[in-house]
């Protein structure tokens, strides 16, 4: 198990911070994979539903620290505590169990086979909440219609939350439902095996994430509301982009983009996918999309499958 004394010091919990002071962190780490690689992953919400109760099945066999996580349609992002071998295992264990769960559930094999997986190291404190609020502000920087505290699959919910108001959510009841008290059906469908040996609470189908988020650490890394509503308002994308993190100024989420891609595919080449068209059909896919959507140019080398420098040369 990890100590949390240990924790505590390697994210300077313990250290009084004063105005102009860079506070070390140790054995920190910001996973995303590449959402360039591929056109999805999550394609229907019960693949969201699925993903987000794997989260939780993965890391009861990897010792590391689950601050923060967000699952998008085509990539994901974690925010990890522990020893750098450990946190990589858990985070390429689960992109195997998904790369499987894509093969049982939509017949796409080795789908994330190739998918890279990139990690940044955290070494301060104002990186780390920096990088917290850039993996859970992804769904509204992405043109999707939430605010970064109510999008479904990422943990951004859990954070400074109060009870007893009528805008507590149903999950901070003290009412939940169990794991062991699914139906056999249920356990099939939402966690693909026969039974589950553990007992956890659940809204709904999915196991409530502060099972395996560590929300009290957080709440201690920015220590007050104030604190975190300003990180959340300030942290710039540049930030993390700088250190080698991605992240899209969208118009339109990737999801809708990669269904008007497919059209413009089969209508222009007689194709559904861009795998097998030339750099110069898909530079002419991105400037039709950059012309009826207003896209990014992030986003075009995202979902047309090009670099970033080519769509900027051509667009």
């Amino acid at each position: 198990m990890l100590d949390r004394k240990t924790m505590a010091e390697d994210l300077g919990l313990n250290i009084r911070f004063t105005k102009g002071q860079e506070i070390p962190v140790r054995n920190c780490w910001h996973f995303s994979t590449d959402g360039n690689a591929i056109d999805g992953i999550f394609f229907e919400r019960l693949d969201f539903v699925v993903g987000m109760n794997r989260i939780y099945m993965v890391k009861q066999n990897y010792e590391c620290v689950i601050l923060a996580f967000c699952l998008m349609d085509n990539h994901l992002h974690f925010v990890l505590y522990g020893e750098f071998d450990e946190c990589n295992r858990f985070m390429h264990e689960y992109v195997r169990r998904t790369s499987i769960f894509i093969n049982s559930g939509h017949g796409q094999e080795k789908h994330l086979s190739k998918v890279p997986i990139h990690y940044q190291t955290i070494d301060t404190q104002r990186y780390l909440k920096t990088a917290i609020c850039y993996v859970i502000k992804n769904p509204p920087v992405a043109g999707l219609p939430y605010t970064f505290y109510d999008y479904p699959w990422s943990s951004g919910a859990l954070y400074f939350r109060k009870r007893d108001e009528w805008t507590t959510p149903k999950w901070a009841s003290d009412v939940m439902n169990r794991s062991s008290s699914l139906k056999y059906m249920n356990v099939r469908r939402i966690f693909r095996q026969d039974t589950v040996e553990f007992d956890v609470g659940m809204v709904g189908e999915i196991v409530f994430p502060g099972e395996y988020v560590d929300v009290c650490t957080v709440e201690s890394l920015f220590k007050t509301e104030r604190s975190y509503i300003y990180f959340m308002n300030n942290a710039r994308e540049y930030e993390v982009e700088s250190k080698g993190g991605d992240i899209s100024r969208l118009s339109i989420p990737d999801s809708e983009l990669v269904q008007h891609k497919r059209e413009l595919c089969q209508r222009y080449f007689g194709v559904e996918s861009t795998r097998t068209l030339s750099t110069d059909k898909r530079l002419f896919l991105c400037r039709v999309l950059k012309s009826q959507y207003n896209c990014s140019n992030k986003q075009l080398a995202r979902i047309c499958g090009l670099k970033y420098s080519e769509v900027m040369g051509m667009i």
